[in-house]
């Protein structure tokens, strides 16, 4: 479970961390793959939302399956790319997220993403939220904490050292301990 104070700080982020879909590069499901290669490779992103008619992400597309698409066993073939679809090869095995959305299950998931797509009930794309985002949230708590926050260290954890009296150093807990004290 994530720390509440953390959870807190998360969200004060004024207009949360979705990148709106209207502004996120994608492509359909019935674009032919030179299509969607010319698109992936204006925008320089590794990896781009798929959607269908109804503007439902159905899947992900990467410029290396279009690559792997275009090697032959005589070597490069890009006339492949006219005559196959994105439908035909996109990644449809991948998480997204429901709008509203919960940041510790944000954080767990884009541990092995970069960026997840949300989502509403209906299925219908409403951006996405990527991990450069949240690393520069993540960026900021670790630079503004203390001007936030007053942070005490829960018993067992600091030590002061004998030499100077004034130094910390780490050590072992030798049991969890709930008296640590965030306060505001």
């Amino acid at each position: 479970m994530i720390a509440k104070v953390v959870e807190e700080m998360f969200s004060q982020r004024k207009g949360g961390y979705l990148i709106p879909a209207e502004i996120v590069a994608n492509v359909s499901e019935t674009n032919n793959l030179n299509h969607a290669l010319l698109v992936l490779t204006k925008v320089k992103y590794a990896k781009i939302p798929v959607l269908d008619k109804e503007q439902r992400v159905t899947g992900l597309l990467s410029l290396a399956m279009i690559t792997e698409t275009m090697l032959g066993l005589n070597g490069i073939d890009p006339s492949r790319l006219n005559r196959m679809t994105v439908k035909e090869i996109m990644q449809t095995d991948f998480p997204k997220i429901q709008a509203p959305y919960d940041i510790e299950e944000i954080l767990h998931l884009l541990v092995d993403q970069p960026f997840l797509a949300v989502v509403d009930q209906a299925g219908v794309f409403l951006g996405i939220i990527t991990r450069r985002e949240i690393m520069k949230e993540v960026n900021y708590f670790a630079h503004d904490l203390e001007k936030q926050y007053l942070i005490e260290p829960k018993a067992g954890y600091l030590e002061e050292t004998k030499n100077t009296g004034t130094k910390v150093n780490l050590v072992v807990p030798t049991r969890r301990s709930s008296s640590a004290k965030v306060r505001r």
